[in-house]
């Protein structure tokens, strides 16, 4: 019986099996930054221990960093802190930094696949949820805590428990005006925010086989929102074409060699899933969340939830959400007033995701009274982006076009919500408090929609206004 890719780097990966039942595992790239990496290196330093492999580390600052004016000192006193910090860490334990100084800087999960660190057949792991995101390579990519990043950085190795595999299956071809953003919002709707517990998801058919890299990376972005500690995508053409000619990625000399590796570690033909599930990709339509967490969804030309007519075991959840977000029952998501638009993040701030908000933004302009935002996931992204006017069209519009970093996505920086604000946002967290105030409000959606709310002030349908 064959193995599926994660069975396969698993079992390539594993130094041995412990006493608990976990597996030490080798992690072949660890990616930190500004904000879970201090503690780790002070608890180092009161050890009088060193980083095992830092060659093997590689750290950016992108969090609390502001996309507004990044001159040093930052008004906010703890964020410069973290940034002395990282800057300090890594000078001392010979650590390579994409800081503020350095072209390469941007988001951690932009900047890895960009440089070509993130390559097919590697553990990665990074001190931030998201951290599934590099998994479209056919990597095994997971988030860990910043005691975790203490014994990478100690050992480059981690105890972990071994996972379950789900295949997911998204069959047919998308219509025009749909993403990967409605695909794994649609995904996450139908499997729960904890029906990936335990599991890796294995992503596949053809919808996503025909989907360029940065479309993979945001379905594998948000495996982590439906409970899945990993999401990934075997390694092809469209893998390999991506990676050739990037900086850290295998030279000419090398790369025949690699490629035959890379193939190798795909889900053979006969693997064995512990569970499997098929999505009808033509089905799926634009999707915008309305609740708390991003499993409470509908597409956009669909209704809310009626309290009374769900399972019982909903009810309580749904109730909470529908109070919070001051929605009604069983109104259409459509219409729905917003004060800030958002595009950007480590899900959506890639040089496609601003392309296809550009398309809807030409000629048009943001709604009075909306704050708009559009912001690289990195400084190459921005470049990328100048280079073809993008930015124009977005300022032409009303948007304001800021510098790379996290910003609104969960507001460590000074991008945040004020009061009940209302945002449509392409970043990947709906939660309470996530952008930056305890009341504010997030509708998740595409960069895409996030633009077609942008110009009209309300939640529309982006097919609405492609092609006029």
């Amino acid at each position: 019986m064959g193995k599926n890719l994660l069975q396969k780097v698993w079992d390539q990966h594993t130094v041995r099996e412990l006493p608990t039942g976990q597996t030490q595992l080798f992690i072949g790239l660890h990616l930190i930054h500004e904000v879970t990496s201090p503690q780790a290196f002070e608890d180092l330093r009161g050890r009088g221990l060193g980083v095992r492999v830092p060659s093997r580390t590689f750290a950016t600052v992108d969090h609390i960093v502001p996309t507004h004016s990044q001159e040093r000192p930052f008004v906010d006193t703890l964020a410069e802190e973290m940034m002395v910090a990282i800057e300090t860490n890594c000078g001392e334990f010979g650590i390579s930094l994409f800081g503020l100084d350095d072209d390469r800087q941007g988001i951690v999960h932009v900047v890895g696949p960009e440089q070509g660190l993130t390559q097919p057949g590697m553990t990665i792991a990074c001190g931030d949820s998201h951290t599934s995101t590099h998994g479209a390579f056919g990597s095994i990519a997971f988030g860990i805590g910043t005691s975790q990043v203490r014994d990478v950085l100690v050992s480059q190795c981690l105890a972990m428990d071994q996972l379950k595999v789900r295949r997911i299956d998204v069959t047919g071809e998308l219509a025009p005006g749909v993403y990967a953003k409605d695909v794994i919002l649609a995904i996450i709707r139908e499997l729960g925010v904890k029906g990936g517990t335990g599991y890796a998801y294995e992503y596949g058919g053809e919808a996503i086989s025909s989907m360029g890299m940065e479309e993979r990376m945001s379905i594998c972005n948000m495996s982590i929102e439906g409970g899945a500690r990993v999401g990934y995508v075997n390694p092809d053409e469209t893998t390999f074409s991506y990676i050739r000619g990037r900086p850290f990625s295998p030279g000419d000399d090398e790369w025949d060699e690699a490629v035959k590796y890379w193939n190798s570690i795909a889900s053979d033909d006969d693997a064995e899933f512990d569970d499997e599930v098929s999505f009808d990709g033509a089905a799926i339509g634009p999707n915008v969340t309305w609740g708390i967490n991003p499993g409470q969804s509908v597409q956009v030309d669909g209704r809310l939830p009626k309290v009374d007519e769900l399972p019982q075991g909903e009810r309580e959840s749904v109730r909470e959400a529908l109070d919070f977000m001051e929605f009604e029952q069983g109104v259409s998501i459509a219409g729905t007033g917003i004060d800030v638009a958002f595009i950007g993040s480590c899900t959506n701030g890639r040089i496609s995701d601003l392309r296809e908000a550009a398309k809807v933004a030409l000629g048009r302009r943001v709604s009075p009274g909306v704050k708009a935002l559009v912001v690289p996931g990195s400084r190459l992204v921005g470049e990328q982006a100048e280079s073809e006017g993008l930015h124009e069209v977005f300022l032409q519009a009303g948007f304001e076009w800021r510098k790379a970093g996290c910003s609104m996505c969960l507001a460590m920086n000074p991008d945040k919500l004020q009061g009940r604000e209302i945002s449509a946002s392409s970043s990947n967290r709906n939660f309470k408090g996530r952008q930056g105030s305890p009341v504010g409000r997030t509708l998740l959606m595409s960069p895409a929609m996030v633009a077609a709310a942008a110009i009209a002030g309300e939640v529309v349908d982006v097919r609405e206004m492609m092609g006029g």
